[in-house]
């Protein structure tokens, strides 16, 4: 109880003052409505809770309100900003993809037409040229027969011309392995694999510009070694064989089939390549543009090196767009 009027005593000293100071002449009933509030309030303080029948302070500090720029929204108002935002970028994001998607399969049709338009101005180059077979590889100690004539339609006069080989292989019998007198610098060392030595055998011949032995003992390696790793290596030096004896069409023909045949062979790219530059002798250079394009299409990660220097140069000369 002293505590209770200690409280009181101090309550009436700090707020009693105040009040009297803003009304000078307040009445009996007033200055005891005034106290029964204040005692109340120092109960509450004092006895918290103690009395079911005390009632809230009468007496309590204002509340205070900031206002800081615009008012605060409630969790939901935010949550649902929230979700608006993310339900926008949902559907900015689906219709990015719709675009992409339809850009793919633009550029997959277009890629699939020009195969198609590739391989058939292919097989009608191939009707045009009609080569003779490539004769097998002759046995030891025979003389190859000569390469019958090619008759190719040049773009410029629309005239049938004759591609025959070198004079000298027309006039003279080709020296064999037999008879030839630097069949010494021909020979390669025996490596035990049948396919590494004919190839190699091969390789000797057309390094030396010895172009209808180099064919014909190419030719007989892609034939009897289909399956080897040095068969992609064969047929791609079989048209290059036939490109430096001046058969442009019969070498397209020959790296067309490299490429068709075993487009996962080491020379496979350079076959394409060549290809190209087989169409360019034909004076086909959109068709040339056309292999490079396929080129890129197939091997983009072969093309580096001298190969992409010799390719930008093929372009070039091709005016490719």
């Amino acid at each position: 109880m002293t505590r209770l009027r200690i409280a009181f005593a101090a309550l009436l000293a700090t707020a009693a003052l105040p009040a009297f100071a803003q009304d000078s002449k307040p009445t009996l009933d007033q200055r005891v409505d005034r106290v029964e509030r204040q005692l109340k309030a120092v109960q509450r303080k004092v006895f918290p809770g103690g009395d079911a029948g005390f009632q809230a302070p009468e007496i309590a500090a204002p509340e205070t309100h900031v206002a800081v720029g615009t008012p605060a929204g409630t969790p939901i108002n935010e949550l649902t900003a929230r979700i608006d935002a993310l339900e926008k970028s949902v559907a900015q994001m689906t219709g990015q993809i719709e675009q992409d998607q339809h850009r793919l399969d633009v550029l997959s049709q277009q890629s699939a037409q020009d195969r198609q338009e590739f391989t058939t101005r292919l097989k009608a180059l191939e009707s045009a040229a009609a080569p003779a077979p490539i004769a097998p590889a002759p046995a030891l100690g025979e003389t190859p027969a000569p390469l019958p004539p090619l008759k190719i339609t040049t773009p410029e006069k629309g005239k049938p011309t004759a591609a025959t080989p070198p004079a000298k292989a027309a006039t003279k019998p080709a020296p064999t392995m037999a008879d030839d007198t630097s069949a010494t610098d021909t020979a390669v060392p025996a490596s035990g694999d049948p396919a590494e030595d004919a190839y190699m055998a091969g390789y000797k011949l057309w390094s030396q510009k010895k172009y209808p032995q180099a064919e014909a003992a190419l030719a007989a390696v892609v034939k009897k070694y289909p399956k080897h790793k040095r068969a992609s290596y064969a047929q791609n030096l079989l048209g290059r064989s036939l490109l430096d004896d001046g058969q442009p069409a019969r070498a397209a023909e020959a790296f067309a089939a490299n490429y068709q045949s075993n487009p996962r062979g080491e020379r496979a790219p350079e076959s394409l390549y060549y290809l190209g530059q087989s169409l360019m002798a034909l004076k086909k250079p959109t068709d040339a543009c056309r292999v490079y394009d396929e080129l890129a299409t197939a091997y983009p990660d072969k093309i580096e090196g001298a190969l992409k220097a010799r390719v930008a140069a093929g372009r070039a000369d091709a005016k490719c767009k």
